[in-house]
């Protein structure tokens, strides 16, 4: 009798572990979440959607699976994304691998009906060589006297294997809790800009043959460290815009090339004390200075947005706290507004330089536990506008730990010391009504039209070549700084000042074809005799016959040179003059955005291609953009 009672409590732990799983699939079928759709890598972007491999809209449905770039308390007890640990242990590897097989992990995303994963990591752990304590991978034993890294190759295989697309997502320089004042404010704050390209490129060249590892998400939440701020666009060590555009590039040209480059916006700048400048740019910086890949169609814009942070509040507490609002102070009305403002924007219009999809790539609320009326209608409130944006998102955290159901209530799975898991569906969490109409709302499906490409170029403190083949060729103006469009767009616009030109290939893709020829111009050596004066007084860079412009050179504010591009086809020849020197010349509703806010600008018509640039040649002159010669592409 006693052998019996004894056996049949030792059977307890496995039939209870059974009749959860039964009923949480039950549960499962109850609410119907929509399982993930099957997707052909690799990805890329038509306007504000992001696209597979056959031109179908894949809609970043995603989570957070972090751990790789923090630490793990060596006691069952991971980060808490609410709090700071200090002097924790740091094994740098994805958290629930010491409760639960990774495959179990990984069907739990699933069973979200996620699609993708975010997985962050640190620099540190790139380089860590220790195994990891066999503690920390208790229930994945296979794991053991692995590195942190090999523990991430382990965890990106089981979700590739899985379907899922992996976004890779540097998180922090150091192996620590993210984000304060400490250390990790920016991509080189405790390492050198060389070494964090250096290790981004290992990354992407590591995962090169795996397809669904679809992207690179640059460098989490960008913001002040004690000395200094981030900037967008001033050139300097802590400028943003710069490094992520130079890095991009890189990834594109040496790492792989079927990648998304995923550019987060500055999350803090300022000091945040009442009666200072202080704020979240967010991704407001965007519309005036946009990103333009060398290869077109791969960058996507993320931002992040929790009900304790604000348009100006940082989410501190106690010292640097703020009277200013949180997000969850807000009306409805008015915390979409101000959503609008800060990232939504960028998708909300087609035909722009800044067009691009935009990633909402953390966004979480308190979990099951979470009582504040408050923080239980923001979060409600923020998923009603993701579906009404049908916006691409990634909640944080998926994976936490419990005791009791007690414990890391943020995420949507958790496990106990047993292995016992306790997820979204299992039990009363509040979250789950408004999760199921997130991750079963649909928006656009099905194919994306080819949309026309405007891109914007910035050689504000250096060359601007985004040209791959101008890239490969030599410099075709020494000491000037050159800007040149991709390839398969043409220059359509530029601004008397500020050195911003504006591209596209509306209206004619594929002008320049593979093997066409280039001309570089420095004189009126092509300006037809006779009535070819377009520019009367002026000194004309004009391209020659069945060429186009694509780009330019200047030295300081002064036009050097015009570069030209061979057309696969020919060309009109019937122009006309488009003067900006003094006022803008734009065709009505002109698309392609202000690409040169608040300076004069001229630009082409969709059915044009710019054939010349005109300068005065005047002493005392600065030598300025001041017409274009744009003719019908015919």
């Amino acid at each position: 009798m006693r052998r019996g009672r004894a056996a049949c409590r030792a059977r307890r732990p496995a039939l209870r572990k059974l009749l959860r799983h039964s009923l949480r699939q039950s549960l499962r079928r109850f609410l119907a979440v929509r399982p993930a759709e099957a997707w052909t890598p690799p990805l890329s972007t038509r306007g504000r959607y992001i696209v597979d491999a056959d031109g179908h809209r894949f809609k970043l449905k995603s989570g957070n699976w972090h751990g790789a770039s923090g630490t793990w308390t060596g006691s069952g007890s991971p980060d808490d994304p609410a709090h700071n640990h200090a002097g924790e242990k740091s094994d740098r590897m994805p958290l629930g691998l010491d409760r639960a097989r990774v495959g179990e992990i990984v069907a739990g995303f699933r069973e979200l009906g996620l699609n993708s994963v975010r997985l962050p990591f640190s620099n540190e752990m790139v380089h860590d060589r220790r195994p990891v304590p066999d503690a920390a991978v208790a229930a994945n034993p296979e794991l053991r006297g692995k590195t942190p890294l090999q523990v991430y190759d382990a965890a990106v295989k089981a979700l590739t294997d899985a379907g899922l697309a992996v976004i890779l997502n540097n998180h922090t320089n150091t192996s620590r809790w993210c984000c304060g004042v400490d250390g990790n404010e920016r991509w080189n704050s405790s390492q050198s800009d060389a070494t964090w390209e250096s290790d981004w490129l290992f990354m992407v060249r590591r995962y090169r043959h795996n397809a669904r590892v679809a992207g690179a998400d640059l460098y989490n939440e960008v913001r002040r460290s004690v000395g200094d701020d981030p900037n967008w666009g001033l050139g300097d060590r802590h400028d943003w815009f710069a490094a992520s555009q130079r890095l991009g590039d890189r990834i594109l040209q040496e790492g792989n090339p079927d990648l998304l480059v995923i550019v987060e916006g500055i999350n803090w700048t300022g000091i945040p004390v009442d009666g200072l400048a202080h704020g979240r740019p967010t991704l407001e910086p965007v519309q005036r200075l946009s990103h333009t890949l060398v290869t077109s169609g791969k960058l996507v814009y993320s931002a992040h947005f929790y009900d304790y942070t604000g348009p100006n509040h940082s989410g501190a507490t106690g010292a640097g706290e703020t009277s200013d609002p949180r997000y969850r102070d807000f009306s409805r009305a008015e915390l979409y507004d101000v959503l609008h403002r800060q990232a939504f924007y960028v998708t909300s219009v087609r035909d722009r330089h800044f067009t691009a999809p935009v990633w909402i790539s953390e966004f979480g609320a308190g979990g099951r536990e979470e009582t504040g009326e408050k923080q239980r209608a923001w979060f409600r409130n923020f998923v009603d506008y993701l579906v009404e944006t049908d916006a691409d998102f990634a909640y944080w955290p998926l994976v936490g730990w419990h005791e009791n159901r007690k414990g890391n209530g943020w995420a949507l799975l958790h496990w106990n010391a047993a292995g016992e898991r306790m997820g979204l569906f299992d039990g009363d969490d509040w979250r789950a009504p408004a999760w199921l109409r997130l991750i079963n709302s649909r928006g656009k499906t099905g194919e994306v039209e080819p949309v026309d490409r405007w891109s914007m170029l910035s050689p504000d403190h250096g060359d601007f070549v985004q040209s791959l083949r101008m890239r490969a060729l030599p410099d075709w103006d020494s000491g000037a700084r050159k800007a040149a469009c991709p390839d398969g767009q043409r220059l359509a616009g530029l601004s008397h000042t500020g050195n911003r030109g504006l591209c596209t290939d509306a209206g004619a893709r594929g002008l320049w074809p593979a093997g066409g020829g280039h001309e570089v111009v420095r004189d009126e050596r092509y300006v037809e005799p006779g009535g070819g004066d377009w520019a009367s007084g002026y000194t004309k860079l004009q391209c020659p016959a069945r060429h186009f412009l694509i780009g330019y050179s200047v030295r300081g504010a002064a036009v050097s040179a015009a570069l030209c591009a061979e057309a696969g086809t020919a060309l009109g020849t019937n122009g006309r003059t488009v003067w900006f020197d003094r006022g803008d010349d734009r065709p009505a509703a002109a698309k392609g955005g202000d690409f040169a806010y608040g300076r004069h600008k001229g630009q082409c018509a969709d059915d044009e291609y710019a054939a010349g640039v005109a300068y005065t040649g005047r002493v005392g002159s600065s030598k300025t953009p001041d017409a274009l010669l744009c003719r019908k592409l015919e």
